[in-house]
């Protein structure tokens, strides 16, 4: 494999311009003179108070330079990719924030050698300067189940010691006692990260290769492999998985959780995860926890730390109590902390009763009794033809579309099949129709399942008050006229509307006095299918189909094809039972 696709301007700038772009975006934060480093523009306004500097590698956005804000950090210093920041970049945002009139400087650190040394370094030189400082360094990581030399890794649980530090700092605590509390803090949390893909530095290949049917356990933030691969598997498993490794008493990093524990809870995106998979472990995450006798205090979901564009989620778990919570709480005003509800996750109803439904009216009309058995057989009919057609249908579609026009039309079939088995009483027509459109739209799903829902609703209303054949053709145009009212095609949009308009112009004979039944059905069917055929040699003029660039799509459109197939489904058992 080649190197990735990335969006930037060059690899050797690519770490500059992602800082200068968050800068740009956010008139709060300022860029130090000749540093990768990131300022609150309100500098100035800080004398007095201990000012808190974190950083590390680039790639993690939002992290770090999201999180600068009132309530949070002071500034950051960034490294290139991946790479711990310089020490000359690092001592001189020590010096800057010193020379605002700030109260000391705490440096945030995440365990890794490359921070440790460079940040202790810039401590160490600037404490020769007589400036103050002190440094935490946070090590969340619960991957590793023995106790490394390195000590865990700096991972997702660093953003809530910049939320935790930044409020005491607000607060006005001094930089000792700040830095004593944090570090107690730290210690009672944990972060372990699963992911589907590696990630690949601008420049360069992915760090590793994982199998199509693998993920990977307990990895960091850099694109480094985690400690355990295991195979795919539902998100409800692979977050067991991870809630049960993070709180196994024998796993030396875990996090001491049991049933009675207050948590704070981290779903963290690690770049590529869709916010569809995101929300799903989310859920998964409070339902097990809570399942548990855990009890989420709060919940941040979102992206926090990443590692580029990595397709995977860590969860971090840090214990709480009610003062720690309303440090948590605390205002910030920086772009990354997400808009949390002040109140407890768990224990919030979260279910809210249905509307009532009105109730149902019985519509006596003079057409009972043989209707119902012929109703029947002529949906059963209609049902089994679009059931036959359902693989034609997506093929048809797949030409124009996204390929599902025969399971939306096979959704529809099934859920009239179902209704059909509960043996409902078929009292008249425009019951019929009234009821097909409900459940159309609630289960056809598709644009589909709104169209034919609309156009028997519509073909309904008339239908209520007599049943005789000018009242059907009646039925016909009404519900022609409010799909071309809400579905914005016309006939000769390359669409199903073209069968069914076809039809109704033939059904118009039905008005005549004395009209036949059959043939003028039978002629309208015919209409249909020529109409669905000559989509053929239509341009999209509605529809999904209407955003394809190739003007002519050498098929006929499914939608079309589908509602002929269901006139001449009617038509054949109406035939097959002399009506």
């Amino acid at each position: 494999m080649g190197t990735s696709k990335k969006l930037v301007n060059s690899v050797e700038e690519c770490a500059n311009d992602a800082l200068a772009g968050i800068v740009a975006s956010n008139p709060n934060l300022q860029l130090l003179q000749g540093h990768r480093v990131a300022l609150r523009s309100d500098l100035d306004s800080l004398k007095g108070r201990v000012a808190l500097l974190s950083g590390g590698g680039s790639g993690h956005e939002p992290a770090h330079a999201g999180f600068i804000g009132k309530g949070m950090l002071t500034g950051v210093i960034a490294g290139s990719v991946f790479a711990s920041p310089a020490v000359g970049s690092i001592l001189a945002a020590i010096r800057a924030v010193a020379q605002a009139g700030t109260a000391g400087t705490l440096l945030i650190v995440k365990n890794y050698t490359g921070d440790r040394l460079n940040f202790g370094f810039a401590m160490e030189q600037a404490k020769a300067e007589g400036i103050s400082v002190e440094m935490v360094v946070i090590g969340d990581d619960s991957a590793f189940t023995v106790l490394k030399k390195a000590g865990r890794r700096g991972l997702c649980g660093t953003v809530l010691i910049h939320k935790v530090a930044g409020a005491l700092a607000e607060e006005g605590m001094g930089l000792e006692e700040i830095a004593k509390r944090v570090n107690v803090v730290a210690k009672a949390m944990g972060t372990l990260g699963v992911s589907l893909s590696s990630c690949s530095v601008p420049g360069s290949k992915p760090t590793f290769e994982l199998a199509a049917d693998e993920v990977e356990l307990g990895l960091g933030i850099h694109g480094e492999a985690g400690v355990n691969r295991i195979k795919m598997a539902p998100a409800d498993q692979i977050v067991t998985l991870m809630l049960d490794h993070m709180t196994n008493t024998s796993n030396v990093s875990h996090v001491s959780v049991q049933s009675g524990s207050s948590v704070v809870l981290i779903v963290n995106n690690l770049g590529g995860l869709s916010f569809l998979e995101l929300s799903i472990i989310a859920d998964a995450a409070i339902r097990l926890l809570e399942g548990r006798g855990v009890k989420v205090a709060r919940a941040l979901v979102g992206t926090f730390m990443s590692a580029l564009e990595m397709s995977g989620v860590s969860l971090t778990l840090m214990l709480v109590d009610e003062p720690l919570l309303k440090l948590i709480d605390a205002e910030t005003t920086a772009t990354a902390w997400p808009h949390m509800a002040k109140v407890s996750v768990t224990g919030r109803k979260r279910i809210r009763a249905a509307p009532t439904e009105p109730p149902e009216v019985t519509e006596a009309t003079a057409a009972e009794g043989v209707v119902s058995k012929q109703m029947v057989l002529v949906l059963e009919r209609v049902c089994t033809t679009l059931l036959r057609l359902e693989e034609h249908l997506n093929a048809l579609d797949r030409a124009a579309g996204d390929g599902d026009c025969g399971i939306t039309h096979s959704h529809a079939a099934k859920a009239i099949q179902g209704w059909l088995k509960e043996g409902p009483v078929l009292t008249s027509p425009a019951q019929v129709l009234s009821k097909l459109s409900v459940l159309l739209l609630e289960r056809m799903g598709g644009s589909s399942g709104a169209l034919y829902g609309l156009f028997l609703t519509a073909a309904a209303q008339p239908l209520k008050a007599k049943t005789d054949l000018p009242t059907w053709s009646a039925a016909m145009d009404a519900g022609l006229a409010a799909m071309q009212k809400y579905g914005k095609a016309a006939p000769g949009d390359r669409t199903m509307l073209d069968s069914l308009w076809a039809a109704g112009q033939e059904l118009q004979a039905w008005k005549n006095p004395g009209a036949s039944f059959l043939p003028v059905l039978t002629k309208a069917v015919k209409s249909a299918e020529a109409a669905a055929e000559a989509t053929k040699n239509m341009e999209a003029g509605a529809g999904r189909a209407s955003y394809i660039s190739s003007a002519r799509l050498d098929q006929p459109d499914p939608g079309a094809v589908a509602a002929a197939a269901i006139l001449r489904a009617i038509l054949e058992v109406l035939q097959s039972q002399g009506a």
